[in-house]
């Protein structure tokens, strides 16, 4: 009976969430009244009752004291969201790799032109931490984080920052994807490969050279976008064999 009540209440939020992402139920009109749905969809005022609920928690639709429920202002828009279960798979990390590769080549560009001192101190310890971490594989992927995320800051622009924030842990591809079944000295010449480029990317930024820390930030992106290519076409051919 639990498990149906539930399944009811999904089905009733993902009908009454179309609903007014297509615009049938525009922002800013009345919501139905919980009595209405129930007749209409034949179910109980406990489902109506949670699936309204759980369209509130997500910003459809909102309450006006004494007026009723109302659809959202901002329902119209959706929230972007990159989940870390999406990125399991290497065909997702390689779009999430063409998508920071537009990213984040102009964002060093603009930290090369406006980074502080300040900014180069947290860089450089974002960069020593991998360095020590690099046994590790998920110490240094929060190290990574780091890293881009103090770059981000440099920009002075904050919504850099809060689009490397929001990313978080899934701004780095795991290592066990693309080192899979390797040795420990594959994965330390991966730290290392990487360290190199990361230090490229510093170095421009230092010198307050914007084309350079482009170059060095694609650079940087197309290489990590070719190991997980090639490793795609590894395992595409394994599976047609």
């Amino acid at each position: 009976m639990v498990r149906r009540t539930s399944s009811l209440t999904d089905d009733l939020f993902v009908k009454l969430e179309a609903r007014i992402r297509s615009g049938e139920m525009p922002p800013g009109s009345r919501f139905p009244a919980q009595k209405d749905i129930c007749a209409a969809e034949n179910v109980s005022r406990t489902v109506v009752r949670e699936a309204s609920a759980r369209l509130a928690a997500q910003g459809l639709t909102t309450s006006r004291q004494g007026s009723g429920v109302f659809v959202a202002a901002t329902a119209a828009y959706r929230a972007f969201q990159v989940t870390r279960e999406e990125l399991g798979e290497l065909a997702d990390v390689i779009k999430l790799l063409e998508m920071r590769l537009a990213i984040e080549t102009e964002m060093a560009a603009l930290a090369a032109a406006r980074r502080t001192t300040a900014n180069i101190g947290e860089i450089r310890a974002a960069l020593q931490r991998m360095a020590e971490v690099s046994e590790d594989a998920e110490a240094a992927a929060q190290a990574d984080i780091a890293f881009h995320l103090a770059i981000a800051r440099a920009t002075q622009n904050d919504y850099y920052v809060r689009l490397i924030d929001f990313l978080g842990l899934r701004l780095v591809p795991p290592r066990s994807l693309y080192l899979r079944d390797q040795s420990a000295e594959s994965h330390r010449a991966y730290a290392a490969l990487v360290r190199i480029e990361h230090d490229a990317i510093l170095d421009a930024i230092v010198r307050m050279d914007p084309p350079r820390a482009r170059d060095a930030a694609r650079h940087h992106m197309q290489e990590s976008l070719s190991r997980h290519s090639e490793l795609s076409e590894i395992a595409q051919l394994r599976d047609a064999d």
